[in-house]
């Protein structure tokens, strides 16, 4: 691999979140621009759900369940009875995955929104425990899994006027994406740049096509991909330490909250504007173009077959455990 064609990718990468950090800039130097933080371990999932707990415990009404991916934590709420539980799911791990998917089906309760949002970022190369890169296998791969294995409680939860939603949180990163489908594992050229980016289009090529599935069997679920912008979180742990010290002196201007970086996500979740609109990306709460490769159907096709295959589902609506 040659010193240019490892640069690339980095080099693609930092100049979108460049793009995306004035652009964020910019709109909050306007007039009235915008002045749930994120958790990856499991202290910080039941700290969550204690916090909602007190803030919910007067609270009646409202929406039912919820499903939220927080690193390798998933959390379902159902805040119109203010009943909460933690539940351990690890999403760089195909067993944990099914494990989880088997205790929340033996809970029987419905399932009205499911936001996925866990993700590493620039990480070493390195495998999960079922041998996958860990930016597809995590980022990617286990939420198509999660997904999947939800699919039919979320039908069954959705109705005509209430349509269940997948969220599934995604990143400017995915314009500078290149789908490798000969080497989704990026076997022969390892770029942690390329991996994540690769990842963050995998997520918009699968929304598009679950929403076209969807759509064909009349389900009333809802899929949409969600862009938070440049979020002032732990993801940036693994960039190298000219881009920390950039980081540090610029992110308290450039970059958003987690509470900021959240708004999207909130808005696609319980919209009423968004009620039966499915298939699109959201940035700033506004609906957005993509990459034109996410909107080529063969494409979304071939991965989602190759997914199918990966994480040994059915590709023809089978979701057995």
């Amino acid at each position: 691999m040659s010193l240019l064609s490892r640069a690339l990718p980095a080099l693609r990468l930092y100049c979108i979140g460049l793009a995306v950090a004035l652009h964020q800039l910019l709109r909050r130097l306007r007039p009235g621009g915008a002045p749930a933080p994120a958790g990856n371990d499991e202290s910080e999932g039941q700290e969550a759900v204690r916090k909602i707990k007190e803030e919910t415990v007067n609270e009646k009404g409202g929406v039912s369940v919820f499903l939220f991916s927080l690193g390798n934590v998933l959390v379902p709420l159902d805040i119109g009875m203010c009943l909460l539980e933690f539940l351990h799911c690890d999403l760089a791990s195909m067993k944990s995955i099914r494990q989880f998917v088997q205790q929340f089906r033996a809970k029987n309760c419905p399932l009205h929104v499911l936001v996925n949002n866990a993700g590493v970022m620039l990480v070493p190369e390195r495998k999960t425990e079922d041998g996958f890169e860990e930016h597809f296998g995590l980022n990617y791969l286990g939420h198509f899994l999660l997904t999947n294995l939800l699919l039919e409680t979320l039908k069954q939860s959705g109705t005509r006027s209430h349509n269940a939603r997948v969220i599934t949180v995604s990143s400017a990163t995915h314009y500078v994406g290149r789908l490798h489908l000969n080497d989704l594992q990026s076997r022969c050229s390892y770029s942690p740049h390329g991996a994540y980016a690769q990842s963050k289009l995998a997520l918009v090529l699968f929304t598009y096509r679950l929403q076209h599935l969807i759509t064909a069997d009349g389900s009333h679920v809802t899929a949409n991909v969600v862009d938070p912008g440049v979020v002032n979180t732990e993801l940036y742990k693994n960039v190298c330490w000219a881009t920390k010290v950039v980081k540090w002196m610029t992110a308290w201007l450039c970059f958003k909250t987690p509470e900021e970086g959240a708004s999207t996500s909130i808005y696609a979740a319980v919209s009423p504007e968004l009620e039966g609109v499915g298939g699109i990306y959201l940035y700033n709460e506004q609906r957005t173009k993509s990459t034109d490769v996410s909107y080529d159907e063969e494409l979304q096709r071939r991965l989602w077959t190759e997914s199918c295959k990966m994480t040994r589902i059915s590709d023809v609506g089978s979701r057995d455990l």
